[in-house]
């Protein structure tokens, strides 16, 4: 039997977590997504990396026990062991997206919080779409209730509902902030919440200095907002994992490849049964 945790993560900066910058110069980098919601994701190899190099750092070889032994040459089998702390995918549970003339707003749907009510062991039933608390600051329309505007149009509120229990641990979201759309929406409003930077290489070797692009490096990027909260399962085959150092369930982490331009700064906290 499997002990159960889970990963709360939210973004300090904006977070790349999918195609490169090399080969792909002069490519849209997208981030990975989910195949139904179609908003990002960070793939559980990308987060047993990142605490396999941390743990590393600080007490080399106890990342062999928890994350499995690497391979070692001229074994016959390989000399590879199964990891203590097995990692899924990171999903979305909350992302801000900008309303103009209004306050930011989280959104998220159904899907995403059926997964994170899963994960969480949440009591609560899954807030309808177009679900908002009462305290949502909006236009109020005679009739039509409590309408938002965003770049590409508007969103009616349907339902007010009390949603501090949405809240993930370790945040600090206003719940009057808080909205729930239908499934249908949340790709659109994913991709209009978005990063995106446009990015380019100048000089070359023989001319380092020179702003000129070199050859075809010019490319964009895109990456989940700063803001956005996402939530992941962890199963551990025994307890006594202490990741962040002894009673400490909180970290700062970087995720992805773009960090040495700013991206990928996160706060990661843990819960449930795992030290």
């Amino acid at each position: 039997m499997y002990k159960k945790a889970y990963g709360i993560i939210e973004t300090l900066a904006p977070l790349h977590v999918g195609a490169t910058a090399g080969e792909e110069s002069g490519n849209l980098n997208l981030i990975f997504r989910d195949q139904f919601t179609q908003t990002g994701i960070i793939p559980g190899s990308s987060i047993r990396g990142r605490f396999r190099a941390d743990l590393r750092d600080r007490e080399p070889g106890e990342e062999q026990i928890w994350y499995g032994h690497e391979a070692v040459d001229g074994r016959s089998d390989g000399g590879t062991t199964e990891a203590i702390v097995k990692f899924e995918y990171a999903s979305l549970v909350w992302f801000p997206v900008f309303c103009p003339g209004q306050p930011v707003v989280w959104v998220s749907c159904p899907l995403l919080l059926k997964r994170f009510k899963r994960i969480a062991g949440i009591t609560a039933n899954i807030p309808q779409p177009y679900t908002a608390q009462r305290g949502l600051q909006g236009r109020q329309m005679e009739d039509r209730g409590k309408i938002l505007f965003f770049n590409l149009g508007f969103l009616e509120m349907e339902h007010e509902e009390d949603l501090s229990a949405w809240i993930p641990t370790g945040t600090d979201l206003d719940a009057n902030k808080l909205v729930v759309v239908h499934d249908n929406d949340i790709a659109m409003l994913h991709d209009m919440a978005l990063y995106r930077q446009s990015r380019v290489k100048l000089g070359s070797k023989e001319k380092p200095n020179e702003k000129k692009v070199d050859g075809g490096a010019f490319f964009n990027t895109e990456a989940l907002p700063e803001g956005s909260i996402l939530v992941f399962p962890i199963a551990l085959k025994e307890t006594g994992w202490k990741p962040f150092g002894e009673n400490e369930n909180t970290s700062d982490l970087y995720f992805g490849g773009l960090e040495s331009i700013g991206f990928g700064r996160c706060f990661v906290s843990l819960i449930g049964d795992y030290q």
